[in-house]
């Protein structure tokens, strides 16, 4: 064969090879799901350290609303009061790591951490923590979660009253503290 046919025919592969890469690079990155796509199911991390008791906020996960509830002694103790109106008062169904399955449904006490959707249709109930008829509620109302698509009703751990179109209480996601005020919500690999 002739040399400048044999290099005229390697530098054309060469090229060729070139060519091909940089048009399957962007090919195959396109294909590869975005940051927002893989931070939608990434594990979130929430500052609870100027979270005061009685208040609540709010995170996202998974385009999700995750509840994070300082609760207060008053609230603790409203839990023990509406245990025998609730459907599932010790949490044995399937909506909560094992180490939620207490009266609380927390790894400490008086940090909720729920998702804030209702079992019924996916709404996103409201906050009525306040006992009483003060909030619009009936008054030996203990405190909770009242969601108004459909009137289904959650006590402060977001366990489901008896009666309500909601089937299951609310949904605890994983969870642990990294410390004493900051969660991480989504990965519980941690926690015993």
């Amino acid at each position: 064969m002739d040399p400048q046919r044999r290099q005229l025919l390697i530098t054309t592969s060469v090229l060729g090879a070139a060519a091909g890469a940089a048009l399957a690079i962007p090919l195959l990155s396109s294909l590869a799901p975005s940051e927002r796509a893989r931070a939608a199911g990434a594990p979130v991390e929430a500052d609870i350290s100027k979270l005061l008791p009685g208040q609540i906020m709010t995170v996202e996960w998974r385009g999700k609303p995750v509840w994070i509830v300082h609760r207060t002694t008053e609230m603790l103790a409203a839990l023990k009061q509406a245990e025998a109106h609730l459907v599932d008062p010790g949490s044995t169904r399937p909506q909560q790591p094992d180490y939620a399955c207490n009266a609380h449904r927390s790894i400490k006490p008086e940090i909720m951490v729920a998702v804030g959707i209702c079992t019924h249709l996916g709404c996103s109930p409201s906050e009525k923590f306040k006992p009483g008829a003060e909030q619009g509620m009936a008054a030996d109302w203990p405190g909770g979660f009242f969601c108004p698509c459909h009137g289904s009703q959650f006590d402060l751990a977001g366990r489901v009253f008896k009666n309500m179109p909601a089937p299951t209480n609310l949904e605890i996601p994983p969870h642990r503290y990294l410390t004493a005020a900051r969660l991480l919500i989504g990965d519980d690999a941690k926690t015993a």
